[in-house]
């Protein structure tokens, strides 16, 4: 098992480009199944879950090139169905949370498809049941073999229909988005997730050939077609990167430039880091943190407690809920952190507790923070990563940290964050791999 070692303490000071968006990517590549054509996609990041969904492709068929660094082009023009009944399926894809999103293109073309139970972050309960509602509302019908934990899923003949979401599932949403586009007939999606990366998604299929309208909103409408075509696709920076950088600046006092951030597809990310006190300023397309000796979290108005808590866009996103409440430990003041969609994400605090760090769990879903005010540094201690979020989370405490920490499990930050390490060593961290 690998590990990082941080030596923290250290001011850090340059220029650091986010990568690629892991979940978009994950959705995007999913998509290169709905045609037979070449479909070119750039700014894909070199990251342990998306290398792993691009193999798996792969092994399913699809002609896979490495045209550039971060460029891949897809060919889906002789896929194995019979892979999908394989040991080695079963294996990889119930590795990978995002496999999930191959079923909607699968059914689309193919009309059928076989899933494992996927995996991903122990962050608590992660139902399907929007994926498969969904689905069967298109005309699908779903066996579930409790025993080998597979899905079974047929559908000779999908047909536009008019569904309510229950709940605004961004790869739910996905999901039966891409169903739908060769579905026969109009489907309406109502309570659609609409975040930026959803937005890319439904861009680039409508490129091409899809008829999507609302793209955007909440309320997608689908006319289905025949057959999709060959597009070239440009991934955004990864939101849930630069909330992390932001985050890392304002806990290790450097003053830090984020490139080419697309500002305009942040949402509420970079309000919610200020309401922590912390100075950024928006320059060009790029984000400057200066360096800061305290920052102060803010109250509401009547003077009560900041709360800060995660929704669905375009509130804040679940997956910087740890970032802020690492960051909220040196602040001055004290903020209630509620993470509401995720029961278990919120455990990974003893760590920061056994660091220093004042913080009370009240429940699996809340966390009030009071602040050191950088008084008290955190200290250096062994963990253990839970995930890829949480660990990320650990790593900026570990930044800011008196003494050596040593972060274990560190592969599961490899799964969302390219290259780390090497990236972090050109601002000035001490951090190596052991």
């Amino acid at each position: 098992m690998a590990s990082f070692e941080i030596r923290g303490g250290k001011k850090l000071s340059g220029e650091i480009v986010p990568q690629g968006a892991k979940n978009e990517a994950l959705q995007i590549i999913c998509a290169t199944l709905l045609t037979k054509e070449e479909v070119t996609i750039h700014n894909i990041p070199d990251i342990r879950d998306v290398n792993k969904l691009i193999d798996l492709l792969s092994d399913l068929g699809v002609e896979v090139t490495k045209k550039g660094k971060e460029t891949y082009s897809f060919k889906a023009d002789n896929i194995d169905l019979d892979y999908l009944k394989t040991d080695q399926f079963i294996v990889k894809g119930g590795s990978l949370r995002g496999s999930i999103m191959i079923i909607g293109p699968l059914l689309a073309r193919f009309k059928k498809a076989y899933m494992p139970q996927p995996g991903g972050d122990k962050i608590g309960r992660r139902r399907l049941d929007t994926h498969f509602i969904g689905f069967q509302k298109l005309g699908a019908e779903l066996n579930y073999n409790r025993r080998d934990k597979r899905y079974n899923i047929e559908a000779s003949n999908l047909s536009g229909a008019y569904m309510l979401l229950d709940e605004a599932s961004v790869t739910g949403t996905a999901n039966i988005v891409m169903a739908a586009v060769l579905a026969k007939g109009t489907t309406t999606i109502f309570n659609a997730a609409c975040e930026p990366y959803l937005v890319q998604l439904c861009e680039m299929l409508n490129r091409m050939g899809a008829k999507i309208t609302g793209v955007g909103s909440n309320l997608l409408t689908i006319e289905g077609v025949n057959e999709l075509g060959g597009t070239t696709h440009t991934l955004l920076p990864d939101m849930i990167e630069v909330g992390s950088f932001i985050g890392m600046a304002a806990m290790t006092g450097s003053a830090l430039t984020i490139k080419d951030v697309n500002y305009k597809a942040l949402g509420i990310i970079p309000e919610v880091f200020k309401r922590l006190g912390i100075k950024l300023e928006h320059k060009g397309d790029d984000i400057f943190i200066p360096e800061q000796k305290s920052y102060e979290v803010e109250t509401f108005m009547d003077g009560s407690i900041m709360t800060i808590a995660d929704a669905p866009w375009p509130g804040f996103t679940p997956d910087l809920i740890s970032i802020a409440l690492v960051t909220a430990t040196q602040a001055k003041g004290s903020v209630l952190i509620h993470q509401k969609m995720f029961e278990s994400r919120l455990f990974f605090v003893d760590k920061l507790i056994d660091m220093g760090a004042q913080i009370i769990l009240c429940d699996p879903h809340r966390a009030t923070v009071i602040g050191l005010n950088k008084a008290y540094p955190l200290r250096g201690i062994r963990m253990s990563s839970p995930d890829i979020r949480a660990g990320v989370a650990l790593l900026i405490a570990a930044l800011s940290a008196d003494g050596v920490s040593i972060i274990d499990n560190s592969d599961q930050i490899d799964r969302g964050y390219q290259n780390i390490d090497e990236r972090l060593r050109k601002l000035g961290a001490d951090i190596r791999r052991i």
